[in-house]
């Protein structure tokens, strides 16, 4: 096993080392993608491609793979720059560009995995599990909901987020955390502090983003990254509308 590599033994062996190396894995959205690409390239993945058209803002830096000085930047130019900082020999392709329906298609294909970090404000987001899907390709969602981390696979031939959509209603994030809400109520465990949150967010009078911390965005970078080996593996995972949540919150 390579030098680089060798903490990672017992957990990993060279051959699965290997795989997850040479595996292309595409995020759209660098957002918290960022923290997810630093920790998928630590633990090996070397093929990545990452896709935003966004720059750098100071309200990014509390929770984003980004510093001070890359405030007013490209955020994929300064997490290339980073991410080789760390591995100089990874294969790191950005595209300053937002995805559209026009080129969506061409940045897709040709990965195997794919993480969907793309903001709810228009329907690419929908469209790029579409094209996912049609390319047989795995997709990552993950969502920051501050003192904990929320992940839901999107698989080739399952379900998607359209699923859950109530009549006249248009997905976004915060459907898919009321689900999550919903579901973990039903079955006996609610979680208080999220059904807070949520009441709150639906309550503040100004269009706001939704509030995210840097607690959840490393918690993601973690759980997307073992989701990321184990489909690379072929290890059994858990389908949507299964999820993975993982907070050390109290019910």
């Amino acid at each position: 096993m390579d030098n680089r590599y060798s903490r990672n033994r017992i957990y990993l062996t060279p051959e699965e080392q290997d795989t997850i190396r040479k595996c292309p894995v595409i995020l759209g959205g660098s957002g918290i993608g960022s923290v997810i690409a630093e920790c998928a390239l630590r633990l090996g993945f070397e093929n990545l491609t990452i896709i935003d058209g966004d720059k750098v803002e100071v309200s990014n830096l509390n929770r984003q793979n980004y510093t001070q000085e890359d405030v007013a930047s490209s955020k994929v130019n300064a997490l290339k720059k980073r991410l080789l900082s760390i591995n100089k020999s990874a294969e790191i392709t950005v595209h300053d560009c937002f995805l559209d329906e026009g080129n969506i298609e061409e940045h897709i294909i040709g990965h195997k995995i794919a993480i969907n970090a793309l903001d709810f404000t228009t329907d690419i987001p929908l469209l790029f599990d579409e094209v996912c899907q049609k390319n047989k390709i795995p997709i990552l969602h993950p969502y920051n909901l501050g003192w904990g981390g929320l992940v839901t696979v999107i698989t080739p031939k399952g379900l998607t987020l359209n699923s859950i959509d109530k009549p006249d209603e248009k997905f976004n994030e915060l459907k898919m955390v009321e689900y999550v809400a919903s579901y973990l109520k039903f079955w006996g465990t609610p979680h208080i502090w999220l059904e807070e949150a949520i009441e709150k967010f639906k309550n503040e009078k100004a269009t706001l983003p939704p509030p995210q911390l840097s607690i959840a965005s490393w918690t993601l970078g973690a759980m997307c990254t073992q989701l990321l080996f184990d489909i690379a593996m072929e290890n059994e995972i858990k389908e949507f509308p299964e999820f993975y949540l993982s907070t050390i919150m109290n019910h």
